[in-house]
């Protein structure tokens, strides 16, 4: 049936304040930009009016108003906007009232919501200047909810931390199937983003193992999305960086947990024998369950650093091999197994057959399927003993397409990283067939790109090659690079400085990522450390 003309009116209406709306946020300049410690501030009266309303807020949980300086901290550790209050929720309808009320007061507040995970943000992207943080670790409904069958999932909160749905999975046999390399890290934050390791060539990234949410918008609805369910908003807060809504809880697909993992890796010498050997793993069927790798620079001496607590294959080969001060590439495999299974030694033997890797080079390990995942939490222990965690951490992020990675690696490996690198450099393809183009994520338009992470430390007091404006400064050369050579990059993590370079980072999507802001954070209230939308200001 046909709407009648009074409904055709209001249905015009609503679509015209939405174009207004989207002017509204893509015109009003965010002075933010141009000074990152710029925030336009309310005045003390209006400001105590808006804190004291929240305060008789009718809570589960509660604010805090004193001793906020955690909430302007992150990771990355370069970026420090304090906020005026943090929300410690008990429950979901204390995230949605609190802004829903934001919400309500319009334009007679300034005042941004920034959902906090486990503080692993890069650049400021979880903090709001002056306004509320909502600390997601409180926030522990539902209870982790494993159920079994032909499909298997766990119900998760938000604010769960991966590591704690490993241990509770494995429990039934069972794990997710796409993990992120560092797992002390909340559910609602590598959602946002994408979640990508060394499993997503098969399995897709964490955005792509994910059958329903709920989500808290940017008017305090709460909503459940999936695929078939408000499947705009579903896609939307899959890698959209927050900006349309909060997720408070997630429903993730899982498979089998094996007990035990054999842990190799073999170096190369010659980038195009590495990358065309890693396209070959990803390609296979049958192939191992897990593949990444990595780039050393300039390091002599390097297999006895380089092994670790692997054993190599060949010892008096090992033991004979140097480096010669050469760039070199090793590619890290893993392969899931059970202890009774016999054949699995043969199928990597098999698989490893097919490589043209370093002979002397092959190094091995077999350990624990949960201590394989979570291997970089021994790192950070050891890095936290000497004081070397808490450093900023500039790291850069990029997707490059399969067609310019060698073009990409000549100039970035040989060229502008000439000295040792600060930090591991990961770099290893994806099959973008795995991925959901429905997603607010964004990647090279290839059948295959590579993740390339620079992932730097900067020692605070330096002034020299390790220190934060040198590996900033080289950073920008990559990215320079990249634009004047129109390698086709994306950002992963990404961080801009204008709105021009966000529409450019999105693309052909970028319209349909504005029309989304509108829809569920009008007056972009949420995820103001991005830095994408300035609050908008309704025109009524």
């Amino acid at each position: 049936m046909g709407s009648p003309p009074s409904a055709f009116l209001k249905q015009n209406n609503i679509l015209v304040f939405g174009f207004l709306m989207i002017l509204v946020l893509c015109c009003i300049p965010d002075k933010s930009k141009r000074n990152p410690s710029f925030a336009r501030t309310p005045t003390h009266s209006s400001s105590s009016k808006v804190f004291l309303s929240l305060r008789k807020l009718n809570l589960d949980g509660y604010f805090s108003f004193e001793n906020l300086h955690h909430a302007a901290e992150d990771f990355g550790n370069r970026y420090h906007f304090l906020p005026s209050a943090v929300l410690h929720p008990k429950s979901v309808s204390d995230i949605s009232s609190t802004i829903k009320h934001i919400f309500d007061m319009g334009s007679t507040t300034n005042l941004k919501v920034a959902a906090r995970g486990h503080g692993h943000s890069l650049q400021g992207q979880a903090q709001a200047h002056q306004g509320v943080v909502i600390n997601m670790e409180s926030l522990q409904q539902p209870k982790m909810h494993v159920h079994t069958g032909q499909l298997p999932y766990v119900d998760v909160s938000g604010g769960e931390l991966w590591i704690n749905i490993l241990c509770e999975t494995i429990k039934y046999g069972l794990a997710p199937k796409s993990w992120t390399d560092y797992l002390h890290l909340t559910v609602g934050g590598t959602l946002s983003n994408a979640g990508i390791s060394g499993q997503a060539f098969r399995h897709g990234p964490q955005i792509h193992n994910v059958y329903q949410m709920e989500v808290v918008t940017g008017k305090g609805e709460v909503l459940t999305c999936s695929e078939k369910q408000n499947p705009d908003l579903f896609y939307g807060v899959l890698g959209g960086l927050g900006q349309f809504g909060i997720i408070t809880r997630a429903r993730i697909s899982l498979g089998p947990a094996q007990k035990k993992v054999k842990w190799i890796r073999v170096l190369y010498s010659e980038f195009s024998t590495f990358s065309d050997d890693q396209e070959h793993l990803i390609s296979s069927m049958n192939t191992f369950d897990y593949i990444e790798g990595f780039v050393i620079i300039n390091r002599t001496g390097l297999l006895n650093d380089w092994r670790s607590s692997f054993d190599p294959k060949d010892p008096i080969q090992a033991s004979q091999f140097s480096s010669d001060g050469k760039i070199l590439y090793c590619i890290e495999m893993a392969k899931y197994f059970d202890p009774y299974e016999t054949e699995v030694n043969k199928k990597i033997e098999r698989l490893l057959s097919e490589l043209n890797f370093i002979p002397s080079t092959l190094v091995l390990s077999e350990v624990l399927y949960i201590e394989f995942l979570d291997r970089v939490h021994l790192s950070e222990i050891k890095l936290r003993a000497k004081g070397l965690w808490e450093v900023p951490h500039p790291w850069l992020n990029l997707l490059i397409p399969k067609s310019r990675i060698l073009d990409f690696a000549k100039e970035v490996f040989e060229n502008i990283l000439t000295d040792n690198s600060n930090g591991p450099i990961l770099i290893y393809p994806i099959n973008k067939s795995k991925w959901n183009n429905e997603t607010s994520m964004v990647t090279p338009d290839e059948d295959i790109f590579y993740l390339v992470a620079f992932l730097s430390s900067a020692l605070p007091s330096s002034d020299g090659k390790d220190g934060l404006e040198h590996i900033v400064a080289q950073n920008q050369r990559i990215l320079d690079f990249c634009a004047k050579a129109r390698i086709g990059s994306k950002q992963y993590l990404p961080h801009y400085s204008t709105q021009e370079e966000w529409e450019a980072h999105y693309g052909p999507q970028w319209e349909t990522f504005v029309r989304r802001k509108s829809a569920y954070d009008p007056l972009a209230i949420l995820a103001p450390g991005q830095r994408i939308f300035q609050k908008a200001i309704p025109i009524m």
